[in-house]
This record gives structure tokens, C-alpha cells and sequence, in this order.
């Protein structure tokens, strides 16, 4: 396997008396690190589209104002980076993936896998299981305010029982896909799924 792109770093456990939130090798902070794999993207919001699909075929699509006048949805989760930092109770508001998909007229996923697409060509994937049941959304706020850039601003994908990677900044398009396609990351090293508590950084994991 080749070199991992992102240092391991540190492999303690939490504090005492929070450890049952942080899983092996990480360690609390109380600031938002930010870590991209790009430049962050000027936001635009007048030509700003999501768009759900089946492959490449569209399944439903909303402007910025369609996107915000959907029923929204407030979480506070905790959330882990692969870099080792753990940051507990954030809060966060937007669009669940449930919420989406009965917007767009389904009542369930078309395919059992999702390629996540981004402004500047980011893309993840997870399985289609792991956005349901409020699972996860797609973000438009962090604590309070709408998000900024540098997170992923106006929207990012928030799939908190994963790695952090997998909540993919600047996000576009969720497309269902019948097999499995590697993300960016999972192509240059890391997981393909990426639980925190089972360490899953890195490929082999």
C-alpha cells in the first residue's frame, strides 16, 4: 500500500469520563479544524443546483430557494476527522437525505451505493443504507449560522457516524449507483467505508 496522503498521528484515547463518545485514536478539540483537498469555492447562490440522480439520469433538482423551502431538520451529533480530532455536540440544520428522497417522489434509494459530487470535483462514496433513517443530510447551517465556506458552505453533506471526510464539503449531487465507485480519498488510500470506531483510516484497516 502506498504511503497514506494524511499522517496517522496521534493514537491515545479521549479524557477520562468522555470516552465512551470518542473512539480509538482520537482526541477532543474545541475549535472546527479545516482541512480540504482543494481551494474553497466562491459561493453562488443564483446558480447553485442539487441534484439527485439514478446514474446519470436526474431524479429531482432544486435551486437554492427550492432547497431551503423543504422541510429542514436540526442535529446535534458528534464528529470525527480521520486526522485524529474528535469534536462533540455540534449542531447542525438542513435537508435530511429522507426528506430529500420523498421530495423527489421515492420511497426508497434507487441503488444500493451513492457517488457524493462536489464543486471542484471532490467526490466520496458511501452506501445508500448509511444516508437513511436520519442518518444524514445535506447541511446549510452550523450552530446557528448559516455555514461558512471554508465548511463546506452553502451545503455539505453531514454523515456523522463515519469518518468526516465522507460529509463532503461544497456537495452538488447524490448519484445512486448500482455498484461501487471509489471517492477521491478512497482512491488514494483511504477506506472505503471509514467507521471511527473500528479505526477504518486507511486501506487494510
Amino acid at each position: 500500500m502506498s504511503t497514506p496522503p494524511i499522517s496517522r498521528g496521534f493514537h491515545g484515547r479521549g479524557p477520562s469520563g468522555k470516552s465512551a463518545r470518542i473512539p480509538p485514536g482520537q482526541h477532543l478539540v474545541t475549535d472546527f479544524p479545516v482541512l480540504s483537498a482543494g481551494p474553497t469555492p466562491e459561493p453562488d447562490l443564483a446558480n447553485w443546483r442539487f441534484t439527485l440522480s439514478d446514474g446519470e439520469s436526474p431524479l429531482g433538482e432544486w435551486t437554492w430557494e427550492q432547497f431551503n423551502a423543504l422541510p429542514q431538520t436540526d442535529l446535534t451529533v458528534d464528529i470525527h476527522c480521520v486526522t485524529t480530532w474528535s469534536k462533540l455536540d455540534t449542531t447542525w440544520r438542513g435537508v435530511s437525505i429522507d426528506t430529500l428522497l420523498e421530495a423527489a417522489g421515492l420511497s426508497e434509494p434507487p441503488g444500493p451505493f451513492v457517488l457524493i459530487d462536489c464543486e471542484g470535483g471532490y467526490t466520496t462514496n458511501v452506501p445508500s443504507e448509511d444516508l437513511l433513517d436520519g442518518k444524514a443530510m445535506v447541511a446549510t447551517q452550523f450552530d446557528g449560522e448559516p455555514l461558512d465556506p471554508e465548511h463546506g458552505g452553502p451545503a455539505r453533506l453531514l454523515v456523522p457516524h463515519l469518518y468526516f471526510w465522507k460529509s463532503a464539503k461544497w456537495v452538488r449531487r447524490l448519484q445512486f449507483l448500482d455498484s461501487e465507485i471509489p471517492g477521491f480519498w478512497e482512491e488514494n488510500g483511504y477506506h472505503i467505508y471509514g467507521d471511527p470506531w473500528r479505526e477504518q483510516r486507511y486501506d487494510g484497516d
